[in-house]
């Protein structure tokens, strides 16, 4: 069940991917690499449409069809 959609999960791969090739970008290799391990989280939450702190606390980013 997705509990994260459209425009948002855009957002979470686009700066998850942003983070991530900061990671192996320019000279500052080695001083971003804790951003790169942090840029994983947005990233795999928008590819697979999941969060798990959203069903923790109950909130869905997705309007139910009714």
């Amino acid at each position: 069940m997705a509990n994260v959609c459209g425009v948002e999960r855009v957002i979470r791969i686009v700066a998850g991917a942003a983070l991530v090739g900061l990671t192996f970008a320019g000279p500052w290799t080695g001083i971003l690499y804790p951003w790169g391990l942090i840029g994983v989280v947005p990233l795999l939450t928008g590819i697979v449409g999941w969060c798990p702190a959203y069903s923790l606390f109950g909130f869905g980013g997705c309007r139910s069809a009714e």
